[in-house]
């Protein structure tokens, strides 16, 4: 990334990394992009004592956050949600005051269990992905952030071949490169 890139930062999490491929894929594609900051909360906080200091910290100095995780229960892993309860406080990031995050981006990288099909009106969950994120959209507004249509690897399970694993990280490539302006 160029020096007036936008700074991204990965905020991955993932309580069960070692039963993931795709996740892991994924991860391994962001590390080796060059000026991107990839922060893993379970490898950093394994007892969820967040740090919420150096947290904001690192949302200060970035520019587009991404959260990279398993889309569990239609929503985050346990420590993502006790991160948005610490790290996003009244004054800071939203009320009076609370202007730190203005104008930076909020996106999602996200894996499901079920296929595309799964996520519509007439699929088995009844809602599309974004519907469903409605609460954490709704807090990137609160912090006055634009949240931005996530990126999703449907029917996680199915990837298997090392080809399947070069497409995805391609297409992960692409989309946070995209992120950044290149």
């Amino acid at each position: 990334m160029s020096p007036t890139s936008p700074k991204i930062l990965v905020l991955f999490a993932h309580p069960a990394i070692h039963k993931s491929k795709v996740n892991r894929a994924l991860a391994q594609e962001a590390v080796e992009i060059n000026g991107l900051t990839f922060h893993d909360l379970y490898e950093n906080y394994p007892d969820f004592v967040i740090d919420v200091r150096k947290e904001q910290m690192l949302l200060e100095a970035h520019d587009i956050i991404v959260f990279q995780h398993p889309f569990y229960w239609y929503s985050t892993p346990a420590i993502i949600k006790e991160w948005l309860d610490l790290v996003l406080e009244y004054g800071w990031a939203y009320g009076p005051g609370g202007e730190k995050l203005e104008s930076k981006k909020w996106v999602h990288a996200i894996s499901t269990g079920g296929p595309e099909k799964a996520y519509s009106k007439d699929g088995y969950n009844r809602f599309t992905i974004r519907e469903l994120m409605a609460p954490l959209e709704q807090s990137a507004n609160l912090c006055g952030m634009e949240f931005l249509d996530p990126f999703v690897v449907h029917q996680a399970l199915k990837y298997q071949t090392d080809q399947d694993f070069r497409e995805i990280r391609k297409r992960y490539r692409s989309f946070l490169e995209g992120l950044a302006g290149r």
